[in-house]
């Protein structure tokens, strides 16, 4: 598939990081590679990734970066995580074999944070099924009836996610399903009022975090 390049033209690219800045997608990949022969930390990597992606982000924001550019850093960062994957595994090792049901709220389509923690999720062992973004509080209950999942974890970078946040817990609260289900809030502009607000178990701003506290969820 063809993809642009980036909008600033050629550069010199030294690190993970500014190649995904930079939308540099024929780097993209052998720079992961190489990463993984040397035996560098698959976690390390990863955050690496992360950190082009914030700079893409704030790019997008600036109007420097338009929503194709946001598109297909998507990609190639979806790209990247499917060389890490099988890596990670032996970094977080196991967790209980739990079903995790994850999504961005309603009225938000951000999706980075979300899937960095869906691949962390795989990787340490959970059954993860990822819903998406602007996923409504019934389709939320739905899934976790479908698949009897103990965890739910909502993501949202906007304001507005957190009213979607409250109405997604208090739906899963009027469908008897409250006391069978511990609920992660994560976003980069959550807090602990928004925990508060919400009614949710616990809150996060890092994905490896939220790994950590769902293998707490499951063994209790």
């Amino acid at each position: 598939m063809w993809l642009p390049r980036s909008p600033y033209g050629e550069r010199d690219v030294t690190t993970l990081k500014d190649a995904i800045a930079e939308l540099m997608i024929d780097d993209i990949l052998p720079l992961v590679q190489a990463k993984l022969d040397r035996g560098e930390d698959p976690l390390a990597i990863v955050k690496e990734c992360s950190a082009g992606m914030d700079i893409v982000g704030e790019r997008y924001k600036a109007e420097e970066y338009f929503l194709s550019e946001l598109v297909v850093a998507g990609e190639m960062f979806t790209e990247a995580m499917k060389l890490i994957e099988p890596v990670l595994s032996v970094k977080l090792g196991d967790a209980p074999r739990v079903a995790v049901v994850i999504g961005t709220v309603k009225g938000d389509i951000h999706n980075i944070g979300k899937d960095i923690a869906v691949v962390l999720l795989k990787a340490a062992g959970f059954q993860v099924y990822d819903l998406g973004v602007d996923v409504p509080e019934s389709t939320f209950v739905e899934k976790i009836k479908e698949t009897n999942a103990r965890i739910l974890g909502m993501s949202g970078l906007l304001t507005p996610a957190f009213e979607s946040m409250k109405r997604t817990v208090d739906a899963v609260t009027a469908a008897g399903l409250r006391d069978k289900v511990k609920i992660l809030v994560g976003g980069g502009v959550v807090t602990e009022g928004v925990l508060k607000f919400t009614g949710a178990d616990a809150f996060t701003r890092d994905a490896l975090e939220g790994v950590e506290i769902c293998k707490r969820f499951a063994i209790n």
